[in-house]
């Protein structure tokens, strides 16, 4: 009884740390798992064979893989043909696209890929397009095994009670038959999101360039000694130099004849310029500098999400200057450096040459142009990553080679013709969902060690018998999709899913259409901006409101649910 007590403690504050604290998801479930060791209800052994088991380890192989996914062009290449002069034509086209390439390809790097050519595009509002692409993004991932890190998850789990998990192929049927009707329902939702919102971030609006003219007694001295380091409203961005670009500025950087200083900060506060000698005040024109902007939404859980741009020491870490910052759609003003970074706020960076070298970009950032980061593959890697992951995927469906062994042979695949670098590859390791699910199935353990799963089970049978089984399953979806809404889709999954199993157990009935809708549950974020990266993503690109998400995402979210429920028990059955 005090194992039961002290577990479901451990599970109150891991819910309330994930749904009313700041702090990363990885840290809260590591701290309840390290409750749990230290107070016994789970012993070393247990722990350790949940952090390496072959769910876990074929989660994070088929996560590198993406990594060489996203890279191939046949996405960029089909991107500029996806809109057309028909709305309805080209939020299908958007759809189908983004759904088909979600389903194999991690789902934040197609949306920041095609948000590119959303937002550049004259013939729709990109206000009335961003969120559908964030859509179509969510259902296509729900297709496939890999689609999204929440059926990843789910297997995962499934593994580690029963030795098999979910294969290549089985979420496709419910999967496909939820994105077609979600589609066509989109299609319908997709009018009446705003028209306008979020303009393309033009650098203009945001950076002040002046000229040091010939007699200038600034000339010779350095950035600290003019004090222009010390402007309260501007921020001294780069120089550009002849054909030159100085970027960052160093404080003993001496001026130059002719130099171009570039500030951002509070445009409508350039009379402060008058007070310096010689400085020429004059527009931004083409060339070396706006190539040197690249536009970037902050990621939930970045490690400088909380900082002010001066706190984080946002130079040193990222070779590049924040240039200009949208929230909510507005354009935020003022000293930048004092303004605290949230999750998907829209920057304007000024970049130096390290910038794309730098490690934690990936962490931090979706990178909305295209020419950041952007690796061209030949002709001969497409074809022969596209045919060895059919192949891969082939033989995983007829359990000729298992999956694990399958993709980390296309890993290695992909290092030895160059398409991924073991640099990268640690760059980007999934460490933090690693940790989740780690911990996740350690506390599930914990469960299941001091009974509680069966306490838990049984009392929801009691309260659920009448309803029966197919009661009990609609209650499990509801369950997941209401905890996706309020924290995150993984979270959502990892919490779900022991509880489910248990009361298919207690029951007596398969788990599988319990651990399916658990799965689908989880991916069913289309009411808030929260539950999913994606939805984050375009917040700010596409200027929406709360209200956009849930107007545009319930008929979405209705017509999902009612697919998912309905076929669920038909494709599974109890």
């Amino acid at each position: 009884m005090f194992d039961q007590l002290l577990i479901s403690g451990l599970f109150g504050g891991l819910f309330f740390g994930l749904i009313f604290t700041k702090w990363p998801a990885e840290r809260v479930f590591v701290c309840a798992m390290l409750a749990a060791y230290f107070a016994g209800l789970v012993d070393t052994t247990e722990v350790l064979d949940k952090a390496t088991n072959t769910g876990v380890v074929t989660l994070i192989l088929l996560l590198l893989v993406s990594i060489g996914l996203e890279k191939l062009s046949w996405l960029s290449r089909l991107s500029n043909k996806l809109i057309v002069h028909s709305y309805s034509g080209s939020l299908l086209r958007i759809g189908i696209a983004t759904a088909f390439f979600s389903a194999f390809v991690n789902n934040t790097a197609v949306v920041a890929s095609l948000a590119h050519t959303v937002r550049n595009n004259r013939l729709h509002p990109a206000s009335r397009l961003l969120i559908p692409l964030s859509y179509a993004a969510i259902l296509g991932g729900t297709m496939t095994l890999i689609g999204t890190s929440t059926n990843l998850i789910v297997s995962s789990f499934l593994e580690d009670v029963t030795g098999t998990g979910l294969a290549f192929f089985d979420f496709l049927i419910v999967g496909a038959s939820a994105t077609v009707v979600g589609l066509l329902v989109l299609l319908l939702s997709a009018r009446l999101l705003p028209v306008g919102g979020s303009e393309i971030m033009d650098i203009n609006e945001y950076v002040i360039e002046v000229e040091v003219d010939k007699g200038s007694t600034l000339i010779g001295k350095s950035i600290l000694a003019n004090k222009l380091r010390e402007l309260e409203d501007f921020f001294l961005v780069e120089i550009v130099r002849g054909n030159y670009l100085i970027s960052p500025v160093a404080p003993q950087e001496h001026i130059e004849a002719g130099d171009k200083l570039i500030f951002s900060g509070d445009i409508k506060q350039v009379q402060v310029f008058e007070a310096f000698d010689g400085l020429r005040l004059f527009a931004v024109e083409e060339g070396l500098l706006s190539q040197n902007m690249k536009e970037v939404i902050v990621m939930p859980n970045a490690s400088i999400e909380g900082r002010t741009v001066k706190e984080s020491a946002f130079r040193s870490m990222f070779d590049a200057a924040v240039v200009g910052m949208r929230r909510g759609g507005k354009r935020l003003s003022g000293k930048l450096g004092n303004i605290t970074i949230q999750a998907g706020d829209s920057m304007m960076l000024a970049v130096g040459p390290d910038f794309n070298e730098r490690k934690n970009l990936d962490k931090n950032f979706a990178i909305i142009n295209d020419s950041v980061g952007e690796v061209q593959t030949t002709d001969t890697q497409n074809y022969a990553i596209t045919g060895m992951l059919l192949v891969v995927i082939t033989l995983a469906t007829l359990d000729m080679v298992p999956l694990i062994k399958g993709m980390a042979f296309l890993l290695v695949f992909m290092l030895a013709i160059g398409v991924v670098t073991g640099s990268e590859l640690r760059r980007r390791f999934p460490f933090e969902l690693w940790l989740i699910i780690a911990s996740a199935l350690t506390l599930s353990q914990a469960m299941t060690n001091s009974g509680l799963v069966a306490v838990i089970a049984g009392v929801l049978q009691n309260n659920l018998s009448i309803l029966g089984p197919y009661g009990a399953l609609i209650g499990v979806y509801l369950g997941a999709w209401l905890l996706t809404e309020a924290m995150t889709n993984n979270a959502a999954a990892a919490l779900s899913f022991p509880i489910a199993f248990g009361l298919a157990e207690s029951f007596g009935v398969s788990y599988m259409p319990f651990v399916m809708v658990v799965a689908y549950g989880a991916s069913a974020s289309f009411l808030t901006p929260f539950g999913y990266t994606t939805n984050l993503m375009v917040q700010n690109l596409g200027g929406y409101e709360f209200r956009d998400y849930f107007r545009t995402g319930l008929p979405v979210s209705l017509a999902y649910s009612a697919v998912v429920i309905f076929l669920v028990p038909k494709v599974f059955p109890f």
